[in-house]
């Protein structure tokens, strides 16, 4: 008795100095306290999106208001306060959420219809190797009331034109339109969420000409910005033919459509692809190179040099180039996210503050996603955010590590300053990279092995040539001597698309990862960010989350069997962990899509009649049996045979609807049950067989179609 009660005392001792120790962390990391709004600001918004089913409009506005009271209740008593405002933080990423939801509403095509007359005023034109791709707006369907028609469709032209509609022409053709796709599997990419935001109502393609009913140059800013980045475009790829025009427009435009499959797949497996997109290096090279510009040409004026703050100067004219920048890229969410960055390091400059810090970092997220909440979901603002909060802390404790060592750095010469600047490129990029690889590994299912490699060779390229000819490009345009700058620019993309090419390969380019359960993505964003938020010894704390994430991918099994919720593709996986498809050439996307979750990038072939290598398919004309730890799973294709595979399989999945009593399987997916729940995936084990669907998934959201008719809730 005596010895258990003095085991208890001695836990009740550790218990008592881990809580003393935690409370005095806490209170010494007390000006980084307010960091963790922001925090609680995305979580509230990420528990929105989140939820299976679309939470009372009222209960996020009652838990904030009822969280600002205790503020002003515990405005004297720290611990109180921190509490109640995360929490109003927390609601307050709610609200904003559903709230924008609810204001982007638009109709939505329902299902395939043929649209005789559609007609509609064109927003973007994208230029694709078999075609063009053109978003309208200001719509009128034939066969659709103005209540059901949508603010916007995406069409697909394959017909080559002699002239292309430009933003702003208004045209007319006839279509197919289809609903924005829904994911293909559980947990897969939910296109449909992101049109709903974009109030894209639909997609499809057309089966006659586009004819131009208007030629307008109206319509704004916003179309006379398109019909100036669709002008600049062809200028710049017909001065800078081939390839490198290519990239030059989509560094200079935004405009990626004319670069080849082959050398995007290059910069992806390099690790190289963030250099496609337009993102913070760019405008932040673009701003730099115009701050470095100015402030030299003033710096040649001594007059100017000793009265005016010619730093200032410099800062405002790079603000402004920037904000050029940013328009004639397209202005993306992306684009405005990195300006929103970009920006407020120059305006701390124009306020004489220190121009970038984590609360500087931490209130730019605030706005982006106060104003889009939708961007907390999306691959670009995870991987921006990670790689500039990590780089903001280790580069805080870097130089606090050189302030005690400073007289190691006393002596630069060209030699150790151009040193030190290799020495950051790959120390920055080993951050990056390294703080933005559990991000890739989740949204894309793969890892650049050699990606350190790659960017030590191609952002001194990108950074010191390429941006900086680009921009001259611009500025000599209006005297119609750009091909001189541009012709410098080819030189250097060509260099580094040599480099993604040679580096992607290299043996082991490529790393495989099947999908990442949300969980493992969320305890990595939070113990990132308690590592990169806390400056004391228990920050080191957050190393478990990215720990938990990469362990979390051993939880994951692949599923055994996939179907698509229109019927015409199924996969099982084979013993090599590789899937065998239905049909090589039909729903090729959707396959290369199951093969990146799964962990693999190739395929086998379906075996239409016979045994599969692995003897676990056998198939004949009326369907399949495939067979796993004692399971068998009947893929029926002719109906005249589901009576005797309803006798022996232990779940069975029909193409064709099940009309009649199918009671010996504990799983029966027909195609009334693909129609209504979309895409369905099957995990077999001894213990059984687990079914789940892309409406289990998806639940009873603004942004799910035939919400009505979804099926069983898990």
């Amino acid at each position: 008795m005596e010895r258990n009660y003095g085991h208890k005392r001695a836990r009740r001792g550790v218990v008592d100095r881990l809580w003393r120790w935690a409370a005095a962390s806490l209170a010494a990391e007390r000006s980084r306290w307010l960091l963790w709004l922001p925090v609680a600001f995305g979580g509230g918004i990420a528990t929105y999106f989140a939820l299976w089913s679309e939470p009372p409009v009222w209960i996020a506005p009652l838990v904030l208001v009822l969280a600002l009271a205790g503020v002003w209740w515990g405005r004297n008593r720290a611990p109180a306060l921190l509490g109640a405002a995360l929490v109003a933080a927390f609601a307050s990423g709610a609200v904003v959420a559903q709230w924008r939801t609810h204001a982007v509403a638009a109709p939505v095509i329902a299902k395939r219809i043929f649209v005789d007359d559609l007609r509609g005023r064109v927003v973007q034109v994208e230029r694709r190797a078999d075609g063009v791709r053109l978003t309208l707006d200001r719509l009128t369907v034939s066969g659709l009331g103005a209540a059901g028609t949508p603010d916007r469709v995406r069409v697909k032209h394959s017909v080559k034109h002699t002239v292309l509609p430009q933003p702003g022409d208004r045209v007319r053709t006839r279509a197919v339109l289809l609903p924005p796709p829904e994911p293909s599997t559980p947990g897969a990419y939910d296109f449909q969420r992101r049109a709903w935001f974009e109030r894209l109502g639909g997609v499809g393609y057309t089966v006659a000409q586009v004819s131009a009913m208007e030629s307008s140059r109206q319509g704004g800013a916003t179309l006379w910005l398109a019909r100036l980045r669709e002008a600049t475009s062809l200028r710049i790829q017909s001065a800078l033919p081939g390839r490198a025009g290519a990239v030059a427009a989509a560094l200079l435009t935004g405009d990626r459509s004319g670069i080849g499959e082959a050398d995007l797949e290059a910069m992806r497996k390099s690790g190289l692809a963030h250099l496609l997109a337009i993102s913070g290096l760019h405008i932040g090279l673009a701003a730099g190179f115009i701050f470095f510009v100015m402030r030299l040409g003033f710096a040649l004026v001594p007059a100017l040099v000793l009265r005016y703050p010619i730093r200032k100067w410099a800062a405002a004219g790079a603000l402004a180039g920037a904000f050029a920048y940013m328009l004639i890229t397209g202005a993306t969410v992306p684009t405005q996210r990195a300006f929103i960055m970009v920006g407020l390091v120059l305006f701390a400059i124009l306020i004489d503050r220190t121009a970038l810090t984590m609360r500087l970092v931490a209130w730019a997220a605030a706005v982006i996603l106060a104003i889009a909440p939708e961007s907390l979901l999306g691959a670009s603002f995870q991987m921006s955010f990670a790689a500039v909060v990590s780089l903001i802390a280790a580069y805080e404790a870097l130089a606090a590590w050189r302030a005690s060592r400073a007289d190691g750095f006393s002596r630069r010469t060209p030699v150790t300053r151009a040193a030190r600047y290799i020495g950051g490129i790959a120390l920055t990029t080993l951050i990056a990279g390294t703080a933005t690889g559990i991000f890739a590994i989740y949204h894309f299912n793969r890892f650049a092995a050699f990606g350190l490699a790659a960017n030590l060779l191609s952002v001194p390229i990108t950074a010191l040539w390429i941006m900086p000819c680009g921009l001259i490009a611009f500025l000599l345009m209006p005297f119609g001597l750009d091909h001189i700058p541009l012709a410098a620019m080819g030189w250097g993309i060509e260099a580094v698309l040599g480099v993604a090419h040679t580096v992607a390969n290299w043996k082991g380019a490529v790393w495989l990862a099947p999908a990442m359960p949300s969980w493992g993505l969320a305890a990595a964003a939070l113990g990132g960010l308690w590592l990169c938020v806390w400056r004391t010894k228990w920050r080191l704390a957050g190393l478990a989350g990215p720990v938990a994430a990469l362990l979390s991918l051993a939880f994951v099994t692949p599923p055994d069997v996939l179907i698509t919720g229109d019927a015409r593709l199924m996969a099982v996986r084979g013993a090599d962990g590789r899937y065998m498809l239905s049909n090589q050439r039909a729903g090729a996307f959707v396959a290369g899509g199951w093969m990146r979750r799964a962990g693999t990038d190739t395929a086998r072939a379906w075996p239409p009649n016979g045994a599969s290598y692995d003897g676990r398919l056998r198939c004949d004309a009326a369907g399949c049996i495939y067979r796993l730890e004692g399971q068998a799973v009947a893929l029926v294709r002719d109906e005249r045979v589901l009576e005797e595979d309803c006798a022996r399989a232990d779940a069975v999945v029909s193409l064709e609807p099940v009309r009649t009593a199918c009671r010996g399987p504990s799983h029966v997916i027909d195609r009334f049950d693909l129609w209504r729940e979309g895409g369905h995936a099957l995990w077999i084990s001894a213990r059984g067989i687990a079914v789940r669907s892309v409406a289990d998934e998806r639940g009873l959201r603004p942004w799910v179609l035939n919400r009505d008719r979804l099926g069983r809730q898990n």
